[in-house]
Order: C-alpha cells, then structure tokens, then sequence
C-alpha cells in the first residue's frame, strides 16, 4: 500500500460528514444487520409478498446501499459478486495483519488454547477484512487477528470472513479499539508500541493530536509513551498478567527501567509478581525509599529460599518456589486446559512412582 494511503485516515481535521460520525458500534450493528439481511429465508407464507416483490425490494436495498460504499469498495464488491455482509471462505494465505492493528501483543498459550477449540469445532465467528485494493485477492484484517493466528496453529487453510468497506487508516484503527477495550482485551502495552509507531511514522505530529483523534486525555496517551521505552522483552513480561500490571504499574517499572536497566527490572517484575508488590511499594522502590530486595512480606511470613521462573514457548506461566528443608511451591497460570492436565498427570506419575 502506498504511504499516501496510510496517511489519508490520520489527517487532522474535526469529523464533518455523517459517514464519519458513525461510532465503531454503528458500523458493527449495521455489519450484523447486513449478515441477518443476507441470511437464508424461511419458506415464503401465504401473506408474504410474492418472490418478485421481494427481488424488487432487495435490488431498491442494493442500490440505495452502492449510494454509501467508497468507489474502491464498490468497484470490488460487484466485481466479484460479493453482497455485503455475506460471510465467506478466504484462503488464510491471503489474509494479513492490517499496520493499523490495535492489537501488538497475543499470547501465545492463549493462540494455542484457541487453536485447539477450532480444531475441535471450527470456526463459529466469521472474521472481518477490508480489501488491499493495490494488491488484489490479499485482504487486511479488521477484526479477528487472534482467531487468524488460531487457524494457521491449527493448519487449517482457509477462514470464514466478512469483507467490510472501511479504509485503512484511522477509521479501521479506532473500530479494532473501540472492539477490543469492550472485550477488556486491549493493554496498555498494546498502546504503547502503536502508539509509539504512529508518531515516528508521522501520522500525528504530536501527542496531543493523537490524544483528540482517540478522545482521550492527553496524560493517558503520555503514560503510554513513556511505557513504549521500554524494550519488548520486557514488555512481554508484564503483558501476560494484566491482573497485575495495568498502566500505573506499568509506569513505575518504566521508571525502574530508565534508572536501572533491563537486568534489574526483570528482577523487579518477578519480585512484584512474588510478592505482590502494590504500586504504591514499587513507586517506594523507584523513589530510593526501598530496594527491589527488600522483603516487603508481612512479619512472620516465611521468606523462599530458592525461585524457579518457568516459561512455556518464552511466555512466563509461572515459578516454583523452595521454603526451608522440606517445602515447594508450585505456581502455574495461563495454560491452556490440555496443558495443564499433562503437567498434572506427569506430576501424579512422578510421586506415586518408587
């Protein structure tokens, strides 16, 4: 795509046209409207219209809707006999991650758990894709990057697909966000790196005018930028357990980092997670006020002597932790339900084993 195009959906100007007042909801109600519309009817009733009454009203429907696609959209639709909202098979070799994904980061326990409910029942929700008008029988994805990600895991080849008329740029980007923060799925490391990108790409020139493009508060997206320093390794750290690390937290490790480097935020990451550090202890750390080795426990709990980190495909899942002589403690999360039984029926075998 050319880098003209890119630019097109940030240009900064207040929205005027009611094409563009439409929220990312309206655009998803009238995509499931379209798919009932298209969906396959019931046998006709005595007191239904005759079937040429209703093809005359569905042709009046189709023109009053080519009036509202973009001529690329139009051009490519009634090339290839497509209705709108009608779910199709795309190959999934076709499909590619659109540059204005809002999602950065996919977990990769969470691919490969999704991965074996599709190979077990299929795909039930179709994705939606937007054409690459400058590379034709290639498409973007709009919505369902994870579920994209699934079904190559799961070697199937082809995907179940809506093709939607929206552009490449800002209009797609904030649909993916607005989806994605009603499914508590978007993180604020996601953020930070698109974020980050779009001003060293120059869609925005500063980010308070990516701030009033989103809607948002200015210091929300400074927060996130500050976060975007740190390098992605460490990122991936915190991404797995939202839980844990939303945007305050995530801000003070940034500071931890700035000041101390990558080695010794690691170590502060795990010892949040250990200890279960608040926010207001690690800013204490950050501060000088406290060090990352101090034991911030309460008086009397006993302290590990010896911890383990446990990773599964470079994804921390969890540790195992040594107290004194005789005690271990085991800790796992995010793993995918087959997983988890494995690990469960290799540790039965292994204590009731001689």
């Amino acid at each position: 795509m050319k880098p003209s195009q890119f630019a097109k959906g940030f240009q900064a100007r207040p929205d005027t046209t009611s094409s563009e007042k439409r929220t990312a909801l309206d655009r998803l109600n009238a995509i499931d409207g379209l798919v009932q519309r298209n969906a396959p009817k019931t046998p006709d009733l005595p007191d239904r219209p005759s079937q040429p009454d209703i093809k005359l009203v569905q042709e009046e429907a189709d023109e009053t809707q080519s009036l509202n696609e973009s001529p690329a959209y139009h051009v490519w639709r009634v090339e290839h006999g497509y209705r709108p909202g009608q779910v199709i098979e795309l190959a999934l070799k076709a499909i590619k991650p659109s540059p204005f994904n809002p999602r950065h980061f996919y977990l990769k326990s969470s691919i490969a758990e999704l991965a074996v409910n599709l190979a077990k029942q299929g795909q039930q929700q179709a994705i939606h894709v937007i054409p690459d008008y400058d590379n034709p029988g290639t498409y973007y994805v709009s919505d369902g990057g994870r579920r994209v990600r699934a079904l190559k895991e799961a070697n199937k080849e082809t995907v179940k697909a809506i093709v939607i008329d929206l552009p490449i740029g800002i209009q797609s980007y904030k649909l993916g966000y607005d989806l994605n923060v009603q499914r508590d799925s978007q993180t604020v490391f996601d953020n930070a790196v698109v974020w980050k990108r779009f001003l060293e790409d120059k869609h925005f020139q500063s980010q308070k005018e990516l701030a009033e493009h989103l809607g948002l508060d200015e210091s929300t997206v400074a927060v996130a930028l500050s976060i975007a320093k740190l390098p992605e390794p460490v990122m991936h750290e915190m991404v797995a357990r939202p839980d844990r690390f939303g945007s305050n937290m995530a801000y003070q490790v940034g500071r931890y980092h700035s000041a101390r480097g990558a080695d010794a935020t690691l170590r502060l990451i795990n010892k949040i997670l250990s200890d279960d550090l608040s926010t207001r202890q690690v800013a204490d750390i950050v501060k000088g006020r406290a060090t990352a080795q101090e034991s911030t426990k309460p008086p009397g709990r006993q302290r590990y002597a010896q911890r383990l980190d446990i990773k599964l495909d470079g994804v921390a899942v969890g540790d195992l932790k040594s107290y004194g002589d005789d005690r271990l403690e085991l800790r796992l999360r995010g793993l995918s339900r087959e997983k988890r039984d494995d690990i469960l029926k290799q540790l039965e075998q292994m204590l009731l084993s001689k």
